[in-house]
């Protein structure tokens, strides 16, 4: 393939521009929208522009440099067939290309590439294409493509490392560029091994050199920040795969070479942040990025609140949207939290009446999320609470207000563990848990409806489960143990009514019986 004499800067950038120029993308490919984003923009207080990958054929960019690479390929080339490796999107642009061109095409995915992508892939390629599914990350198929490779003397096609492929995705500037002749502040760009930020760098650099390039990775996948920060290529030793679409462990050399150049800042997100960018591309455009296709958008978020707001648009290129779907659940959980607009705290009030009422007062206005609780102490209750908050500001003035009431208070905000885990694990049977009743109820999404339950509750019967989570719906789903002495149970039975709430009684319930019951 094509190789880059590094030792020149300049001849570099004007062979890459004239490629990029010349890159055959179109035949498969379409011109991609560059989309305003009105809401982000008024929130952020400046004009912010998604150019829309994800509505490429293949559903991500990454068909732009597979394609222009194996169109580029002589028919002895074509004859021997192509070898891949991808987590998932080169791979489908691969197949897509092999489709159109008639090359039979091997293409080795890690074993934890989403099956959307699998299938995808298989899809695209039809009778042309086999799938070799080997390794965790990007870099470990990458190995087992090279000894294919190597045994059948076929082509291999990078998904980065290549500058016909990084001409293919430097169309995507190109395209920027004449979209919004404007004024221009800062293009981000999400990074795996570089082939998309070197490309739209290198094009950006030579055409509009004040326009900043900025590229974003996950914390836990950011081998070029590492690279570009050591001056050399860094082998990471474990990449996260939550954006799998850039885990790799290796940049590539001319990758590395062009962004070391030409690419102005490199930040890294967080998992809660890009799970946010999700949520905000969805309420923008309807549609579901994946993790990695919503890596730029995350960092242009970062970047206004470190910088603040300044002349010009921001770009983030929307790279994918090939989203497993039983991921979402996990998204809409911590999307709240990478926004700052949720707080989560461990606290600990006393087992004594009224300090539960205690506690919601303390929690004044803010609307609960989630409250997970289960008797087990005589002396203390311990919960876990989820809370509705605008900033950090309000998070550290509701853990004041705890530390007030007394409580003891452990802040879990950005507790992995917690977040992620324990928040599912909190309950359990108990001993002390006697003559309770177990009730769903739906209390409708509105102040004061928790704080309503609460007045009219007999003084005398103890709440001994309590679990709740917002599910983002008009109304509350809300799971209540209540210990209620058998010659109340009359009472109970008027308090149910007078309430008004939905409930169901849930107390012969045989996973209850079997799991929580004391």
């Amino acid at each position: 393939m094509s190789s880059l004499a590094v030792a020149d800067d300049e001849p570099v950038a004007i062979d890459l521009l004239a490629q990029i120029h010349a890159a055959r993308v179109y035949e498969v490919a379409r011109e991609s929208a560059l989309e305003s984003a009105p809401l982000l923009s008024s929130r952020l207080g400046q004009r912010v522009l998604f150019k829309r990958e994800d509505q490429q054929p293949v559903f991500s960019f990454k068909l732009r440099g597979a394609y222009n690479c194996m169109v580029q390929l002589d028919a002895a080339q074509r004859a021997r067939g192509v070898v891949a490796a991808s987590a998932g999107n080169h791979a489908q642009g691969v197949a897509l290309a092999a489709a159109k061109l008639g090359i039979h095409a091997t293409i080795v995915m890690p074993v934890t590439a989403p099956q959307l992508k699998v299938d995808a892939v298989r899809r695209f390629g039809g009778a042309m294409v086999d799938v070799v599914l080997a390794g965790d990350s990007y870099s470990d198929a990458q190995a087992a493509a090279a000894q294919l490779q190597a045994g059948h003397d076929a082509v291999f096609v990078h998904p980065f490392d290549d500058l016909a492929v990084i001409a293919g995705q430097g169309t995507i500037a190109l395209e920027i560029l004449r979209q919004h002749p404007g004024p221009l502040q800062a293009v981000f760009v999400p990074v795996g091994g570089g082939g998309l930020l070197a490309g739209v760098a290198a094009c950006i650099k030579a055409l509009r050199p004040e326009v900043q390039v900025i590229g974003v990775q996950a914390a836990d996948s950011d081998a070029m920040a590492s690279s570009l920060e050591a001056d050399a290529r860094i082998v990471l030793d474990e990449v996260g795969l939550f954006a799998d679409g850039t885990a790799v462990k290796q940049v590539g050399a001319l990758t590395f070479e062009l962004c070391r150049r030409h690419v102005d800042a490199m930040l890294r997100v967080d998992t809660d942040a890009i799970c946010a960018a999700i949520r905000d591309i969805y309420q923008e455009t309807r549609s579901v990025p994946e993790p990695s296709g919503a890596l730029a958008l995350a960092g242009l978020k970062q970047y206004v609140a470190t910088h603040g707001t300044g002349a010009g648009a921001l770009v983030a290129i929307v790279s994918g949207a090939n989203m497993n779907f039983d991921r979402l659940r996990f998204v809409a959980e911590r999307a709240e939290v990478g926004e700052q607009r949720e707080a989560v705290f461990a606290v600990t009030i006393p087992e004594e009446r009224g300090s539960f009422r205690r506690f919601c007062a303390a929690l004044g206005k803010h609307g609960i999320t989630e409250f997970n609780y289960r008797i087990g102490d005589a002396r203390s209750a311990h919960i876990f609470v989820g809370i509705q908050i605008a900033d950090r500001a309000e998070r550290e003035a509701l853990a004041r207000a705890f530390r007030a009431q007394q409580f003891d208070v452990l802040d879990l905000t950005d507790d992995e563990l917690a977040k992620l885990h324990l928040r599912h694990m909190i309950g359990g049977r108990s001993p002390l848990a006697r003559h309770e009743v177990l009730y769903r109820f739906e209390f409708p999404e509105r102040p004061g409806a928790l704080v309503r339950f609460l007045d009219q509750l007999h003084p005398d019967w103890n709440i001994s489960l309590f679990h709740y989570r917002s599910h983002g719906a008009d109304y509350g789903r809300i799971l209540v143990g209540i210990q209620v002495p058998p010659h109340e149970r009359a009472l109970f039975q008027r308090f149910l009514e007078t309430l008004g709430y939905p409930h169901v009684d849930e107390s012969g319930h045989p996973a209850y019986r079997l799991l929580l019951q004391g």
